[in-house]
């Protein structure tokens, strides 16, 4: 199993205020106009899921499949080419600063590893950069 880290993020805000917003699919409103159209198409979303489609991934869908309040927020592949997990971890710095990392975690053969690892490091990190400038309000 391979396992990607994005770097640490710190986040102007509170960790309640960050796990609420993020533990709920339908706040990717939010940064929907984030998404690079030319590699993200047929973007949806509802309170516990995502689904999109990536060129030449494929479908993929993305589901909450546990939410422990204010620590971590674990996603799974419903659907997808190369199934993985993702976690997003929040660490309280102060009451009104945080910390985030994500980590994604995926089944790769050697061949698909070579071809995919930086790209997928790259885009977690984009990730992570994301979640953590979005206003928390």
């Amino acid at each position: 199993m391979a396992q990607f880290e994005s770097t640490v993020k710190m986040v102007p805000a509170p960790v309640e205020t960050i796990f609420n917003t993020l533990s709920d699919l339908n706040n990717l409103e939010k940064i929907k106009d984030k998404i690079p159209a030319d590699k993200v198409k047929d973007f949806s979303f509802d309170a516990d899921s995502c689904s999109f489609s990536v060129t030449p991934v494929g479908s993929v869908k993305v589901v909450v499949i546990e939410r422990e309040p204010y620590k971590t927020i674990k996603f799974g592949t419903e659907n997808s080419p190369v199934p993985f997990f993702m976690w997003i971890q929040l660490l309280p710095v102060t009451d009104n600063e945080s910390k985030m990392k994500l980590t994604v975690k995926a089944e790769l053969n050697p061949f698909i590893h070579k071809m995919i690892a930086k790209p997928l490091q790259e885009g977690l990190e984009k990730m992570a950069e994301v979640l953590s400038n979005i206003s928390y309000q």
